[in-house]
């Protein structure tokens, strides 16, 4: 049944209005909350969750920097605020199948120094985040995911619908069936994160990238580890590129020392890859092999595992932040610094912008209109001039590796050293990740070795350890346009390949009647990535929310 003859069935939805309604709790999120909320104390602002608490989804790296949130709450250390490891080192390894050479401190580009920064759980600072803006008033709805977005006669945004709980799998609404609700507001901010379900439908409704490049994305595919003793050194930060990157795939690791023995480390890919044979998740597990990277864990114990798109972040990708009735903040419309490999400030300015642009209309008694000042205060703003410095960054890598590294030297080191601020040059894309793969035939197999079990493991139990769940009799929320596409276009031509970018082993194919493969989608496994939405070679894969409260949830990740 569609959500029209649900309503005519069951309703109408209980409706409930706000000034704000706000979609994710995230940095992002809850910045804009938090920023309203001191600006105007008596606004009505709400935040919906779609994880089961906030922080439940958040995955990054991270190292933080401060400035934002310096902001947004000067007295943040004497609030509380998780953020407890300065970083107290920096090495930039490039490394050989075997070696690693580090980069002298003098020849470190820019992006890559962290001094001042802080080494965080990002799931942990939101958590904290989201007390201070209850503490402010502010109201936050987890469990509830956004399902839907709502329009008034004129087409502007007046609010979401939740989604329905109780469907079952055949699409008919079961014995605890229960309506979604809307939440009206005059203003609705989407903070979903990359690549958000409902971003993704304002940006192609309002053509809100008409005239920029296409968005880009990577996968990060994370652990937390706990260490020996001796092999801790707190705040200390590691980036590593070349091996196992072994074509012109843009790719690259980090391996973050945080206190009380643990430590952060990951691997990126860029979802522009050529070779449909890859596998992120398998690319992740041999970089862990790596001489460099195994003497920081060796002896120590895996405690967490996730993964999550990310946005490439660059300024001639974002997309016109503002529609009638609200707006996109945060890496829901790509604010990221990819060179600097940091997206929590920037998400918490993003947010704090769009607050300065709301209070203002709210006052003047506007609704529904579109918030100009609020991309007008972004060109104008520290992050607009930090994202233009590093706007070519991915781009360079594009044209290969070697001129990715030679170019980011060039751009992140030398220039700063003759003056020059960003560079005089701006470099454009105009391919979708998903349009990069080629046909498996003309790609090289890749042979990876099996997992050890202790510095390497498998899919499965990687995703035991995301506390990953969801009510299994609901619809599948991973769904395809034609079912016929994987096997007649996806294996057939390119091997199928979601059996591979998926780091959760979403998808599988197995063989059917008569012996005909079929594509088996373990929807339970979703860590709500993206991955697939974004690297489906056929753009037949379609990512909608499922029931909310369900998905990963992440513990000090």
């Amino acid at each position: 049944m569609n959500d029209q003859e649900l309503i005519d069935r069951y309703g109408p939805r209980e409706a409930m209005e706000y000034d704000v309604v706000i979609v994710g709790a995230g940095p992002a999120g809850l910045a804009t909350a938090i920023r309203l909320k001191q600006l105007n104390p008596q606004a009505s602002v709400v935040v919906i969750e779609k994880g089961s608490e906030p922080g439940a989804h958040i995955l990054s790296g991270a190292v933080m920097d401060p400035r934002a949130i310096t902001e947004l709450l000067p007295d943040w250390k004497e609030r509380g605020a998780p953020l407890l490891q300065p970083v107290t080192g920096d090495d930039v390894l490039f490394l050989s199948p075997t070696g690693s050479r580090r980069t002298p401190d003098w020849l470190v580009p820019r992006n890559f120094h962290n001094h001042g920064c802080y080494v965080v759980s990002l799931g942990n600072v939101v958590r904290w985040l989201a007390q201070q803006a209850e503490g402010l008033g502010v109201e936050i709805f987890p469990g509830f995911a956004a399902g839907a977005v709502l329009y008034d006669e004129q087409g502007a945004v007046r609010g979401v619908a939740t989604g329905n709980m109780g469907m079952c799998k055949n699409g008919e609404p079961g014995d605890a069936f229960q309506l979604g609700m809307e939440l009206l507001g005059k203003y609705t901010v989407f903070a979903e994160g990359a690549r958000g379900h409902l971003g993704k439908q304002l940006i192609a409704r309002y053509r809100l990238d008409e005239g920029r490049d296409p968005q880009t994305f990577a996968i990060g595919i994370k652990e937390l580890w706990e260490v020996d003793p001796q092999r801790a050194q707190p705040g200390r930060v590691v980036h590593t590129a070349g091996w196992p990157m072994t074509d012109d795939t843009f790719g690259g690791g980090f391996l973050y020392h945080l206190s009380d023995r643990k430590v952060t480390l990951g691997f990126v890919i860029g979802l522009d890859y050529r070779n449909p044979h890859m596998s992120p998740f398998e690319e992740m597990q041999r970089w862990k092999t790596h001489p460099a990277v195994r003497a920081h864990i060796e002896g120590g114990k895996r405690l967490g595992y996730g993964a999550r798109a990310i946005n490439n972040g660059t300024p001639q990708a974002l997309p016109k932040t503002v529609f009638p009735g609200g707006a996109l903040v945060g890496c829901d419309a790509g604010y990221l610094n990819a060179a600097r490999i940091k997206g929590s400030h920037a998400a918490i300015k993003s947010g704090m912008l769009c607050a300065e642009a709301l209070a203002p209309a709210l006052a003047a008694g506007r609704l529904r209109d579109e918030l100009t000042a609020y991309p007008e205060a972004f060109t104008a703003s520290w992050l607009h001039n930090e994202l233009k410095q590093s706007r070519n960054f991915k781009l360079w890598f594009k044209k290969g590796k070697l001129m990715g590294q030679l170019m980011t030297g060039v751009e992140q080191w030398l220039l700063p050293k003759i003056g020059v601020a960003s560079p005089p040059w701006t470099l454009h894309s105009t391919r979708r990740d998903h349009e990069a793969l080629l046909p498996a035939d003309q790609a090289a197999p890749i042979a990876y070795p099996k997992p050890d079990g202790v510095i390497s493991f498998d899919r499965l139990g990687s995703v035991f350890l995301s506390n990953t769940n969801h009510e299994e009799n609901q619809p599948a929320h991973l769904t395809l346009k034609d079912a016929s596409v994987p096997v007649d276009v996806n294996l057939t031509r390119f091997a199928g390949p979601e059996a591979r970018y998926c780091p959760a082993g979403v998808y599988e194919f197995v063989e059917g009647e008569a012996e005909q493969p079929r594509l088996q989608i373990n929807a339970q496994n979703c860590v709500h990535c993206k991955t697939c939405d974004i690297k489906d070679p056929t753009q037949n894969i379609v990512w909608v929310t499922p029931e909310g409260g369900g998905g990963p949830v992440y513990a000090g990740m």
